[in-house]
């Protein structure tokens, strides 16, 4: 997969007209763009139509999490705006994970449906508060669920990939947030990486928002984040 592929911008804003200024900025450096909840429930479907029909690709990050007839009903919706990625939640369970996965082939087969796995703003505490268990090993145990389901890859900090790709291969999407180059602030997330740490460890989509979007030269950051990917690629050959 080509480095400028794997890169993914969050356009974490809450206008039409902060996204476009960030996507003007970024030019042609950066080709995939994630809408989360922010930008959607304040500017609706228009936002991802819109960076669709100007030849971008859209992950849209809305993490469905309900019971499988509502979520299916979402995912072809979202099937018909041509988006490229699309979050569920993976402990919604098997039922709603493969009604998710079906809705996605009937309504665009072009469209891979993620299941998030652990926040990776939390950490074991985080985690200790809603159920037992250890951290890493939920994260595999969801990433599993969601791939006999159907699913095309996981949410996942890259933390835990390594031991997803032991357990479950090769052979799926891990789209990676928490992920800010070396030096720059965490911000609100907990289990942060580099980009280098994040293609090492076997991440395919790295989502990268405030160090880019907040850069004072956008598309220059965003070029040093894909020489990095590319470099850190060469070097995982």
């Amino acid at each position: 997969m080509p480095p400028r592929e794997q890169l993914i911008v969050a356009l974490d804003v809450s206008s039409t007209a902060q996204a476009q200024k960030i996507v003007s900025s970024l030019g042609d450096a950066v080709s995939f763009y994630k809408v989360g909840m922010q930008l959607y429930t304040a500017e609706g479907p228009s936002i991802v139509r819109e960076l669709v029909a100007s030849g971008r690709c859209v992950f849209l990050d809305l993490k469905y999490h309900d019971i499988p007839n509502t979520v299916a009903a979402a995912v072809r919706e979202a099937g018909k705006l041509g988006v490229s990625l699309l979050t569920v939640h993976g402990s919604g369970g098997s039922k709603m994970l493969r009604a998710a996965a079906e809705a996605a082939r009937e309504s665009n087969p072009a469209m891979k449906i993620v299941a998030v796995t652990v926040l990776t703003s939390m950490d074991q505490d985080d985690l200790n508060e809603i159920m037992h268990g250890n951290l890493g090993e939920q994260v595999v145990y969801l990433a599993g669920l969601a791939l006999r389901a159907g699913c095309h890859g996981v949410v996942s900090s890259a933390r835990e990939v390594r031991a997803m790709r032991e357990r479950l291969g090769n052979e799926f999407l891990v789209v990676t947030p928490g992920v800010r180059p070396a030096g720059a602030a965490h911000g609100d997330q907990a289990r942060v990486v580099t980009p280098t740490e994040a293609i090492a460890a076997g991440s395919t989509h790295l989502v990268v928002g405030r160090p880019i979007t907040g850069a004072l030269n956008p598309a220059q950051e965003a070029e040093k984040i894909i020489r990095e990917i590319d470099q850190a690629q060469a070097t995982a050959r």
